[in-house]
């Protein structure tokens, strides 16, 4: 970072700038007509002049994708000094350029960039000493997308005969047949969320016309792995089900029924369909592989469930369908797992297949589970976890009974009294119960249990895993070593085991980090998916995170990733409705940003207090901000929704302010920390309305709606909002066009679209996860699947749950107490979940490692994952790329120094007028390294790709000098200074000695006045870090006190 004060240098750059820009402008070079894009022959216009005899040279430059660049013509000739002169070039480009490749026409390696250039001067290449130059960049198109080239030879037999047999890899694209619904292994919790695919038509035209023959007599296969925890809680759960185009059941459709049997139907003419029922049921906790096959009306289904070294379990049943059966399987969508009109099981789905056009055999003696599943094991888990589970119960059981012994008349309630009755007495009865489990390891549960059983007399297994997960974090906050991690992750994996999914969740977050444990992936998918299942919401936010970007074990897949996140985002909508104190608002708040730091306050702080004041004398701005601080638990301060309320009161009644009147309002419709005041909310929301509020006419349409059913009047209101901007207003009309509720207009998906478009890109929650939903399916004829892009919303989404926004706020209170160790626990824990202000801060905290809990190689690694996945947000910070950059420049990312990727983050940060980024590519260039033309393309530079390495250094440490940072100007300027300095050097020693004897001047007034900051610099932070921390370190509170 900059370190010294702004002080800049006017003078002596003027000086030192009149004097290397004295150079005579008769020399000249310019394209009266540059090729947009390279042609066989092209007749260009070149207009030019000199000054003294010389030469002017026209190249041409291709640069191919492996770092090669190739001169493809040099033209020259003579020039003699005198007025401008026009000549006219027959240019010709090479046919492998040019064309499309052919029997004659060889492939090339990718071209990034053809560049035409042109100079005046001495020399055969562009050099310092060149009096003009001239660069003109050419698009180039893609290998297949240019013009085939009609030649005039005929082909020989044997060149004919070799062009007919390779040239399908020209024509026709490899197309697979075999198509993968689902690669990985997806954590279902049993809703309406699953993994949405659609199918497009071949591009081979005789394949196409295969699969347009076969739709009335289907010869194809589907293949699918999954896992049940849980039997199906409703009439019907999906396994595998197509949906066609009007949103109609199509085939085929596997089910599963309450009874676990599999229920097949299928889709026959003229709307007819036929179904049967398997006459097997599907076992609980074994991986199972259901494959359907079709063969015309014929269906066979055959179920084989993997029981660890045991044989295979196989069913299978075969049924003739009394229709015909009708498969398109590009109508439409398919899914795996629940979707919009069906659940799907509780458990877990595993790779699913469809064999378009072929039936595979079915080779039982070799079937074996697929990779993921054997790897991330979740039967074995499940195992460990019954027989744990039935210890801790035991154990819970002898010590109830224990406890009663020692309280003579005292009564047991029910559930002690069937757990006393129905557990057999233990042999170990009668010890003494400071006496560990079986295990060593257990020995935190069993103390546990002794203790809750002791206050409690019994205990629910699940209190004691809340209650060990507790320990585990207390033990954290009490040591602070990273060493002590492995020894708690025993007891962390228990309470996990006995249902505490923040203990999943931070397992494998240390797992998949590698923080004090070693680094096991496939365990923490594992245990992510086990608390995603579970519908821990952490969990479902890492997993959208993980295949969304992908991993070592982890594929990248968006549909997945969409499934995932569409689960947390609908869950943070209902969130917001029932607020509590387990949610905090979340803020992205970076740990480099002073700023944001110095504004995070709570209710007992000087800030705070200040405001409460300015709220008390009447600022309408300061009462605001107590309010929206105390209802949604902002900056620090805990939530108070009363209190929050007072002010909101105050400010409508005393301040007439139009926000709080809605506010206000607000709460009073809802009932939330007030009574419900339906007309006094009304009386507020017109006031507010009056003054032209837009939020306070949406509400009194939400009135209309919901109270009076007078859509005309709500719609009207609405679309009033709607032209001020507001995102509730188009929302709202979107529901209105989607459910076919506007007035006068039918039911349109379309126009619903469209609103719901405007409210997500104005920033409403609800917007973006409608859009999003869209999206991922599409509007047949209308709107084309974006899942990359429903993906983006849903994530956006996701990212404002406010059980997120907790684990945020305690890794900011504790970096704030000066705990940087459970920072790093809490910021690894939301980091993990893809939230970039986590990652960054985590990587922050790896960077600067106070206190040394990190050792070097481990705090390298860490923030180069955190950096890493932090430039790949949408926005991401420039800090974190000049960051990335300086690892790439320090040999630690592949073991050696990687020029091209540093000057690639860079040029990011550069692009986002970061200081650094300019002034570390000035560095780049200082050291020889040539930057490439379609980086300084970007830059604006590209005219400066033949200047000299001087004239290219100015202009960098120019654009650093100019980006607007105090802290940045002075190193930056000095910079310029030394790169004009350098520039200098050929000019007569009476100049350098003039310039010299300023530049001794102004480095002398320039210390005289830096060193006076920064001693004040000096003595403010000494003053901030000898400032006392008092706070305690945080906990995590539990329900089950003095455990």
């Amino acid at each position: 970072r900059f370190g010294c004060n702004s002080l800049s240098l006017p003078f002596l750059i003027q000086v030192v700038a009149s004097l290397c820009q004295n150079q005579d402008h008769s020399d000249t070079i310019m394209f009266l007509n540059p090729p947009e894009v390279p042609e066989s022959a092209y007749p260009i216009q070149v207009q030019y002049a000199c000054s003294e005899p010389s030469v002017v040279q026209l190249q041409g430059l291709v640069t191919f994708d492996t770092g090669t660049t190739v001169k493809i013509f040099h033209r020259w000739w003579h020039c003699v000094p005198g007025p401008l002169r026009i000549r006219r070039v027959l240019l010709h480009f090479p046919d492998w350029l040019v064309y499309h490749p052919d029997w004659s026409i060889q492939a090339s390696s990718w071209v990034l960039t053809c560049l035409l250039q042109g100079w005046v001067g001495r020399s055969a290449e562009p050099v310092q000493s060149s009096l003009a130059s001239a660069v003109v960049p050419m698009t180039v198109q893609s290998p297949l997308s240019r013009p085939f080239k009609q030649h005039l030879l005929c082909l020989n037999w044997d060149t004919e005969l070799l062009w007919k047999v390779v040239r399908g890899r020209w024509q026709c694209p490899r197309e697979n047949e075999v198509l993968t619904l689902l690669a990985s292994l997806y954590g279902s919790t049993g809703e309406h969320f699953g993994i949405t695919k659609t199918l497009q038509p071949y591009r081979n035209e005789m394949l196409e016309d295969l699969r347009l023959k076969a739709i009335s007599y289907p010869w194809c296969a589907f293949s699918l792995w999954v896992l049940l925890d849980q039997p199906c809680s409703e009439h019907l759960c999906g396994l595998l089900h197509h949906i066609d185009s009007k949103q109609n059941y199509a085939t085929p459709s596997m089910l599963l029924t309450r009874t676990g049997q599999v229920h097949v139907q299928m889709q026959g003419e003229n709307g007819f369909s036929s179904a049967f029922l398997s006459p097997f049921t599907l076992p609980l906790d074994l991986w199972c592989l259901i494959s359907l096959e079709l063969r015309g009306q014929m269906g066979n289904i055959t179920v084989v469930c993997i029981d660890k070294d045991k044989a295979p379990l196989v069913y299978s049943s075969e049924h003739r369908f009394g229709v015909a059966v009708n498969l398109d399987d590009t109508d439409g969508y398919f899914v795996v797992g629940g979707g919009k009109f069906i659940k799907g099981v509780k458990g877990f789905y595993g790779p699913t297949m469809y064999y378009r056009s072929r039936i595979p055999s079915l080779n039982l003696p070799d079937l074996q589970l697929p990779e993921a599943a054997r790897m991330v094991n979740v039967p074995r888990w499940f195992q460990t976890c019954q027989e744990f589970e039935s210890e801790v119960a035991q154990r819970i059981a002898d010590s109830s009974r224990a406890v009663t012994a020692m309280r003579p008349g005292s009564s047991v309630d029910v559930y002690t009294e069937l757990i006393l009755i129905t557990s057999p007495r233990s042999s170990r009865a009668e010890c003494s119960f400071s006496e560990p489990l079986s295990k060593p390891r257990r020995r935190m549960v069993a103390r546990l249990i002794q203790i809750l059983c002791d206050k409690y007399g019994t205990v629910d297994p699940a209190a004691v895993g809340r209650a060990l997960y507790s320990a585990v974090l207390r033990k954290l906050t009490k040591h602070g070593r990273v060493e002590v991690i492995n020894r708690l992750m025993p007891p962390l994996l228990q309470a996990g085991c006995l249902g505490d999914n923040r203990a999943l969740h931070l397992s494998s977050a240390l797992y998949s980090s590698g923080l004090g444990v070693k680094k096991q992936s496939y365990k923490a998918w594992l245990l992510s998916l086990l608390a995603a299942q579970n519908d821990w919401r952490l969990a479902l936010l890492r997993l959208g995170h993980l295949h969304h970007v992908g991993d070592q074990v982890v594929p990248q897949d968006p549909d997945l990733s969409y499934a995932y996140y569409s689960n947390i985002a609908r869950q943070t909508s209902s969130d917001r409705h029932s607020f509590s104190s387990k949610q905090t608002f979340v803020e992205s708040i970076f740990l480099n940003d002073e700023e944001s730091l110095k504004a995070q306050t709570h209710e007992n702080d000087d800030i705070f207090h200040w405001l409460k004041l300015q709220a008390r004398n009447g600022v309408t701005e300061a009462e605001q901000a107590v309010a929206r601080m105390l209802f949604w638990g902002q900056q620090g301060v805990t939530s108070d929704i009363q209190t929050a309320v007072r002010h909101y009161e105050r400010g409508a009644t005393r301040l007439q302010d139009p926000v709080s009147m809605y506010d206000y309002a607000i709460v009073l419709l809802m009932g939330r920390g007030v009574p419900r005041d339906v007309p006094k909310a009304i009386s507020f929301l017109q006031k507010a309305m009056e003054q032209g509020f837009a939020p306070a006419m949406t509400a009194l349409g939400w009135y209309y709606e919901q109270f009076e059913r007078n859509y005309e009047r709500a719609a009207e209101l609405w679309e009033q909002a709607d032209l001020l901007g507001n995102p509730d207003a188009a929302m709202n009309l979107g529901v209105l066009h989607l459910q076919g509720l506007y007035p006068g207009q039918p039911a349109d998906k379309f126009k619903a679209y469209k609103y719901f478009l405007k409210s997500a890109q104005r920033g409403h929650l609800n917007g973006g996860i409608e859009l999003a939903e869209i999206w991922s399916r599409g509007i047949p004829g209308y709107v084309t699947r974006y899942p990359l892009g429903a993906v983006l919303w849903a994530k956006w989404a996701s990212e404002q749950n406010g059980y997120l926004g907790t684990v945020l706020r305690k890794g900011l209170n504790a970096y704030l107490k000066g705990n940087w160790f459970m920072a790093k626990i809490y910021y690894l824990m939301s980091a993990e979940c893809g939230f970039a202000a986590a990652q960054f801060n985590m990587a922050f905290l790896c960077e600067h490692n106070q206190g040394g809990h990190l050792n070097p190689a481990f705090a390298t690694q860490c923030m180069l994952r955190y950096y890493n996945l932090t430039i790949q947000s949408q926005d991401p910070a420039s800090y974190a790329l000049v960051k990335m950059g300086d690892l790439f420049y320090e040999e630690h990312t592949r073991g050696r120094r990687d020029l091209t990727d540093a000057t690639e983050m860079y040029k990011k940060a550069a692009l986002k007028n970061n200081p650094q980024g300019w002034y570390s590519l000035g560095l780049l260039v200082q050291e020889g390294k040539r930057l490439p033309a379609t980086l300084l393309s970007e830059l604006n530079l590209l005219h400066h790709y033949f200047s000299d390495k001087l004239t290219l250094l100015t202009t960098l440490y120019q654009r650093c000098r100019d980006s607007n940072s105090d802290e940045a100007h002075l190193p930056c300027t000095l910079a310029l200074f030394a790169s004009y300095l350098q520039s200098i050097q050929t000019l007569g020693n009476s100049t350098v000695k003039l310039l010299s004897a300023v530049a001794v001047a102004v480095g002398t007034l320039s210390f005289f006045k830096i060193i006076p900051a920064l001693l004040r610099q000096r003595s403010a932070s000494g003053q901030q870090n000898s400032a006392p921390s008092t706070a305690s370190q945080p906990t995590e509170q539990e329900e089950s006190a003095g455990v």
